[in-house]
């Protein structure tokens, strides 16, 4: 049975893509920082579709705590073979308004934590020579922002890792990809007024905003053998925004 490894997984996309490995019966490792309760939910129902979770905390911005995060998944499943970099906050106002701390947690939760995963995951990965890496980017990091200007920065430092990883590790066997999704319907977007977010979901070619279990089909497709031959790619999860 294979381990999957989901950061910021109590909630939103991160809860959604836990609960798609669950189904397919993989061992899922749930981290969460702030949010005990929601995460044990999340692993009650993965062990409820009869499949093996645990939940464990850890500020993956923070390298000591992913080292205690990946040391304490190995110690509950023995091995890590996907790993999702998911975990990751945001920023809305000006870049004159905000303040170095808020730059830096933006920048460590949403980069730094996925290069601090990816170091402590790939030597199990190289070991057995596979594995499957998938980082959450976002359409912001493929296009820009204004009002988002560093969380944008931080998605487009994500994509770059991606590519340059994935021809790194690629003689490997490990596949590295990105899935950058759009404007979707989490927690995390219910901060934009309600009206904007109508009128965003009217500019998109499919009208709609986006479901996290959708992106949650894009990264099984990813850890799956039918993408066995895609590496270093963004697949855009967006209902066609930017396409026209």
């Amino acid at each position: 049975m294979k381990t999957v490894l989901i950061t910021g997984a109590s909630r939103g996309i991160g809860k959604e893509i836990a609960l798609a490995f669950g189904r397919l019966q993989y061992n899922v490792v749930v981290n969460y920082n702030n949010s005990p309760n929601e995460a044990v939910l999340v692993t009650q129902a993965i062990k409820d579709y009869g499949g093996n979770a645990v939940a464990i905390k850890a500020d993956v911005s923070d390298f000591n705590e992913v080292l205690k995060l990946i040391d304490e998944a190995k110690s509950v499943f023995g091995d890590i073979d996907v790993l999702v970099n998911n975990a990751g906050v945001a920023y809305q106002g000006l870049v004159q308004d905000m303040s170095p701390n808020q730059y830096r947690k933006v920048m460590s939760t949403n980069f730094d934590s996925v290069f601090y995963c990816c170091k402590k995951v790939l030597p199990l990965m190289l070991y057995k020579h596979s594995g499957r890496i998938i980082n959450i980017a976002s359409v912001w990091g493929e296009a820009g922002a204004s009002y988002e200007v560093v969380y944008s920065a931080s998605k487009a430092a994500v994509i770059g890792f991606t590519k340059a990883l994935a021809q790194e590790v690629g003689p490997s066997g490990i596949t590295v990809n990105c899935v950058s999704p759009g404007i979707i319907d989490t927690q995390m977007n219910s901060i934009i007024d309600s009206d904007i977010l109508d009128e965003l979901a009217e500019e998109l070619p499919l009208g709609r905003l986006g479901l996290a279990h959708e992106v949650a089909d894009a990264v099984l497709f990813l850890a799956s053998d039918k993408a066995s031959y895609i590496t270093g790619q963004t697949i855009s999860v967006n209902g066609g925004q930017f396409c026209r």
